[in-house]
């Protein structure tokens, strides 16, 4: 009998050291915020001049997908990190004019710009007690966009007006396009990713990553002067990724 208890605890010891082997081939879940925006020498030919592209004016969004760890070195410490991810990314701009005439006081207006993408993130990482590192390409492809205009209108008696355009727009290149209509913009993207998380010996996972974009945003092959716009987007994930043994 004492034997056998030795022998159930001896195999429950090795279950467990395996369960909680953060280095190990694991799958899982994992979602977040984005927070992007785009930038570039030429990027007020694509959105205007009243762009801003600093880090405050940055569009917020969502990502979620699955993804995997599988080691390379025997130890854990160096994996490689793929992923599937959908990636809610774009950019917004926002003006206002003020002492506009008569009783109006404020016109603000805001167009965004929501972009969908498909992210398969390539990364090798590093993984120190908990503390892991991430490094590599990323490889996007643009599946679908939205343009989404807003105009409110306020007056001096306190009232406003809002009306909403989700209609046609007018790109980079002046011409007129349908509001989900993605002809303008490349259709593909090739970023680099830096990040840096905690991973808990469990699954759970906390991750910050930045992904720049090396491919122009506009698809502007058929003009002479072509404008340079880049994707930039931070994410912060949460993820549980379980053990599939070693």
């Amino acid at each position: 009998m004492k034997k056998i208890a030795v022998l159930g605890l001896s195999l429950l010891s090795v279950s467990v050291a395996q369960a909680q082997d953060a280095g190990g081939f694991r799958i899982g879940l994992k979602a977040g915020a984005t927070y992007s925006n785009i930038s570039g020498a030429n990027v007020s030919q694509i959105t205007g001049p009243n762009y801003d592209s600093g880090l405050g004016s940055y569009k917020l969004g969502y990502n979620g997908g699955i993804g995997l760890s599988i080691p390379i070195s025997s130890d854990g410490f160096f994996s490689f990190a793929p992923e599937l991810l959908y990636n809610r990314k774009g950019y917004e701009i926002k003006s206002t004019q003020k002492s506009v005439s008569g009783n109006i006081s404020k016109v603000e207006f805001e167009q965004q710009r929501v972009l969908h993408y498909l992210d398969v993130p390539l990364l090798a990482k590093i993984n120190a007690g908990g503390l892991f590192f991430e490094l590599g390409p990323q490889v996007s492809y643009l599946f679908g966009s939205k343009n989404k205009q807003q105009t409110t209108t306020k007056y001096t008696d306190g009232t406003k007006d809002k009306v909403e355009d989700n209609g046609s727009f007018q790109n980079y290149s002046g011409a007129f396009q349908s509001g989900s209509d993605k002809s303008d913009l490349a259709q593909f993207d090739i970023s680099g990713v830096a990040g840096i998380g905690y991973q808990s010996e469990a699954g759970l996972s906390l991750g910050l990553r930045y992904a720049r974009g090396f491919n122009s945003l506009i698809d502007s092959k058929n003009t002479d002067n072509e404008p340079k716009a880049f994707n930039n987007a931070f994410t912060l994930q949460l993820g549980y990724l379980l053990p599939l043994g070693r």
